[in-house]
Parts: C-alpha cells; structure tokens; sequence
C-alpha cells in the first residue's frame, strides 16, 4: 500500500506521531495500522454521541497498547447510544461497527461510524448524561 502526504501533514502510525517535513510516499510492505490526519477528530469535534464513539474507537488505533482497556469504553457508550435513539439505519451502521471493533478491525469501525454522521446531523442522537439517556 501506497500513501501519499504533503508538507507538514501528520500519519498516525501504531501508536507513533509521524510528520513530514516536504511531500512524499510511503509504501507499506506489511500491516500496519495507520490513521491519516485528516480522517482523526479533535476531542473539540467530539460533540454528538456517535462522534464520541468515532473518538473512543479512534484511541484504540491511536494507542494499540491501551486498545483492551478502550475496547470496554467503547462497549459501554456503544450500549448508552443504542438505548438513546430510534434511528434504525444509525442502529444498524453502529452494530456492524460494534462487532468490527469486537474483531480488532478499528479502522473498518471508524468508516462505519463516519456513515452515521450525516444520518446522526439529520436525526440526531439525543445527548447522553449521566447513566440515562435524555
């Protein structure tokens, strides 16, 4: 695999900080898990229940040494969202996304979970407080 990053850009890869100082490629002759800067969210972005779940499954690509412990995060806020809404085709994306991240196929959890921010905008989730949904 072949990756492309301009001037300053960053590539999140296995838990390491990567930025390149002019444009180049990459090449990757084995796995590897990476996220590129454009596809992670600032804890700010972070403002609807499914972005926050994006987040949480975000860390565990991010920080693969702490991915066990996020995986439980991940479950709990999974479980609070799904109990919140009423949106069948969010419900649907956030199962497929749930057991992708149960396999350890974080990346495939991340696009599912960005397919659900436009449905999310147009039916929104209601916010998640304390223990109950509102």
């Amino acid at each position: 695999m072949i990756i492309h990053l301009k001037r300053g850009e960053k590539l999140y890869l296995n838990g390491a900080v990567l930025r390149v100082d002019r444009r180049t490629s990459l090449e990757f002759l084995n796995d590897v898990t990476f996220l590129l800067e454009n596809h992670v969210m600032q804890a700010e972005h972070a403002s609807t229940p499914v972005r926050q779940l994006y987040f949480v499954a975000q860390s565990m690509l991010m920080d693969p040494g702490n991915a066990s412990l996020t995986v439980e995060l991940y479950k709990h806020l999974s479980h609070r969202i799904h109990q919140a809404i009423g949106c069948q085709s969010i419900k649907s994306q956030l199962d497929v996304a749930d057991k992708q991240v149960l396999e350890g196929r974080y990346f495939d959890a991340l696009k599912n979970l960005r397919s659900c921010f436009l449905l999310e905008s147009e039916t929104p989730v209601p916010a998640l407080h304390g223990g109950e949904a509102a």
